[in-house]
């Protein structure tokens, strides 16, 4: 159990206005982004992209294929043949008439690069013939007849897997130990004729990426290699355009032992490198450099190995499976994100979302990116072995542009209740823009064509905060309607479904007492369906893997609330607002089960998105016997339990508390355990789950993680409740 923590008011608070109200209007991208994140329609290939190259309008894709077909067909229908090459229409995304076909050695093509004067493209791999001219696995092209140049002919002894090109030099990168009959470790230098030069650059391993620095003075090299020339420099150098000497090493420790360097770009300021790990924790980001003393601008510390970057404007954009960017203060493990944005002078995560799966070969998504030109707009080309984006069918090939902008938010999801009168609260979790963080919500009331508030707001894919609006024009008895739309600032989602309620005539005294008791959390399960809607004011939403039932009557709490059910087996909800560790803290929900296989009700983890957290305590779980077992981590497992037999199909109440009167646990408004030793608990941040989690390694451990039965009114307290607090709590759910 690593650590995951609870809460403080001052973090809630915070945490509640992060993103939430904002001083201007949405627009359709979020500066600096400037790419949108609509997918283009784009010809797809039947296997692996790995290497791009662009000139006048036209982009060169390389890889591991046999055929391309158009967008929107599936597999092996209207395929035409494309051996391990194709080009294309930068502005239509749909092939050119250049034809080349690469074949021989295993047949892949790995890296290409064209001429500062787009006359010639350079293409490296494993091949040994091009149109059936012998070659040696590094070709020229020419580029205005789609032909092997003749005069070019370079025997490099294995695979070629990265080249840049000057105006009189083509450098080149991979397995190979020999080029044109001289020994060369990994890295070469050749004309644009096709003869050696003396440059001499020897690595140890394969090197997997080479640029030329913006002087035109050094060469910048990474991959797999813990020397070069000698010196120790793991994974990544600079060295002298014209010797090879060594410029700046990096030593083993700057990047970790089993982190290599996949792709490098540069702009005018400096240079920026890929990184894939091996292991678990190792450097699997990005990270950004000075030229003017070669040293580290910035690290992204995202974990999920990155396989090529582009730059366009100010926006360093990857292609990676980053799957847990929390030490950056960003998503925990969980979900992958394959395609991210950010600016070259910060690491943090920029608005830009669009995504592809994991795909064929290593399961890694994109494996290069481009930016290119055509027909006055610009566009970012992604490669590699997903086949989907944006969740639609996809192959090998996608592309996004500079603009337009047509991609609307997601649709809210509304809540509409009235549990005091005078008031009717409308709350909806903030929208999804996969290109814009901030946008605008209109509130329509009784299906008005003028909207009665509006609002801006910011959400990311992982951090989607509530938004509510009060309606105090209301009488009591009287039923209202709510729909919600959200806007870019150009494109409008549809208006969300109605959300009726009747306003209050007296006031529910339950949940008053839980929000006057200081509630930082509140989920009461009224919902139809979607997400669940806090009603604590710190409008934390809550998320759900699986398809719980909703609206299950009767609730555990007298009046018009509802309750949702489990199924034990998959589904659970979780915050999607990360905590702290609490100095102190209350665990409060209402439980009704017959189950055998126990359960977790409520507890703290690491993780979101249906994967298990790694780390996991702060929690109240069910043995198979109907035990309630309320349990921190401390040096080890330290818990209180209940008696059992309380799976008996009635509902129950059940309060844990921590603070400097150690673990209390209350059962139906009584206390039935104690422990006054034990007052803190792991140190980490992490996500309030309910209906389930990971408990592997913690006492009398259940059948199932997860809970098979009926949660209500679940609460988070940032204090210890009293025990008069907590009677009072267990009455007024009984009584009403």
């Amino acid at each position: 159990m690593r650590k995951l923590g609870v809460f403080s008011v001052a973090t809630a608070l915070a945490a509640a206005t992060l993103g939430v109200l904002t001083s201007h209007s949405a627009t359709a991208t979020t500066p600096p982004v400037a790419i949108t994140a609509d997918d283009l329609s784009t010809w797809q290939t039947n296997g692996i992209v790995w290497a791009f190259a662009q000139a006048d309008g036209v982009v060169f894709a390389g890889g591991t294929f046999s055929a391309i077909r158009p967008p929107g067909s599936a597999a092996g229908v209207n395929e035409q043949p494309a051996v391990n090459f194709a080009a294309f229409d930068t502005t239509t995304g749909a092939p050119t008439g250049c034809h080349l076909s690469f074949t021989g050695g295993t047949g892949t093509v790995r890296a290409l690069t064209v001429s500062p004067d787009h006359k010639t493209l350079y293409a490296g791999g494993s091949f040994g013939s091009v149109n059936g001219v012998g070659v040696s696995n590094l070709a020229a092209i020419d580029i205005a007849t789609c032909t092997p140049r003749n005069d070019f002919h370079v025997a490099v002894t294995a695979t070629v897997r990265a080249l840049t090109a000057t105006s009189d030099t083509v450098y080149l990168g991979g397995d190979f130990q020999s080029v044109a009959g001289q020994t060369r470790g990994h890295l070469a230098a050749i004309t644009t004729t096709g003869a050696l030069k003396p440059w001499t650059v020897n690595t140890d391993e394969t090197a997997r990426a080479v640029e030329v620095a913006a002087d035109g003075t050094h060469v910048i090299v990474g991959g797999d290699f813990y020397t070069v020339n000698g010196a120790n420099s793991h994974a990544l150098a600079v060295v002298d355009a014209t010797t090879g000497a060594v410029t700046k090493n990096y030593p083993n420790g700057f990047f970790d032992n089993t982190s290599v360097v996949k792709d490098i770009v540069t702009d005018s300021t400096g240079f920026y490198v890929a990184n894939e790990g091996t292991g678990g924790g190792v450097f699997d980001g990005r990270t950004a450099f000075n030229y003017t003393d070669w040293n580290q601008r910035w690290r992204d510390t995202c974990l999920g190995a990155t396989q090529n970057l582009a730059l366009y404007q100010s926006v360093l954009y990857s292609g990676s499976h980053a799957h847990d960017c929390s030490t950056m203060g960003e998503y925990p493990d969980g979900n992958r994100h394959h395609l991210l944005a950010e600016s070259v002078d910060s690491p943090a995560l920029l608005p830009w979302f669009p995504d592809t799966n994991d795909g064929l070969g290593e399961l890694v998504g994109p494996r290069v990116l481009i930016v290119a030109s055509g027909g006055g707009k610009d566009y970012l080309w992604a490669g590699g072995g997903f086949t989907t984006t944006n969740l639609k069918a996809q192959q090998g090939l996608t592309r996004f542009s500079n603009g337009p902008d047509t991609g609307a938010p997601s649709v809210p999801q509304v809540v509409a209740s009235s549990v005091e009168p005078g008031k009717v609260q409308v709350r909806w979790q903030s929208s999804l823009d996969l290109d814009d963080n901030n946008l605008t919500y209109n509130v329509y009331r009784n299906n008005g064509a003028t909207p009665v508030y509006t609002v801006s707001a910011s959400s990311l894919p992982w951090v989607r905060p509530q938004l509510t609006f009060t309606d105090t024009d209301v009488v009591a008895g009287t039923s209202y309607t709510y729909r919600v739309s959200a806007s870019d600032g150009t494109n409008v989602s549809a208006k969300s479904a109605n959300a009726t309620t009747v306003a209050a005539a007296t006031a529910e005294t339950y949940p008053a007492r839980v929000i006057a008791d200081g509630a930082g959390l509140y989920w009461r399960y009224d919902e139809t369906a979607g997400y669940l809607a806090d009603a604590s004011g710190n409008q934390v939403a809550g998320d759900n893997v699986g398809y719980s039932t909703r609206r299950v009557v009767p609730a555990a709490v007298k009046g018009g609330s509802t309750a949702v059910t489990y199924n034990g087996t998959s589904q659970y909800s979780y915050s999607d607002r990360s905590y702290p560790r609490p100095t102190s803290y209350s665990v409060e929900t209402w439980f009704k089960t017959t189950t055998t296989k126990g359960g977790k009700l409520v507890g703290f983890g690491s993780n979101t998105d249906g994967r298990l957290s790694a780390s996991y305590d702060k929690h109240i779980y069910m043995t198979n016997s109907g035990q309630l077992v309320f349990g921190i981590y401390n040096a080890g497992q330290r818990t209180i339990a209940s008696g059992a037999g309380l799976n008996n199909g009635q509902w129950h109440h059940v309060v844990g508390t921590q603070g400097s009167n150690g673990l209390r646990l209350y059962v139906d408004g009584n206390l039935v355990a104690s422990n006054a030793a034990y007052t803190t608990s792991q140190d980490y941040t992490g996500y309030w789950h309910v209906g389930g989690d990971q408990l592997y390694g913690w006492p009398s451990l259940p059948a199932s993680n997860y809970f098979a039965g009926s949660i209500d009114e679940t609460a988070i307290y940032p204090s210890v409740l009293t025990p008069a607090q907590i009677a009072q709590h267990h009455t007024l759910g009984l009584t009403g």
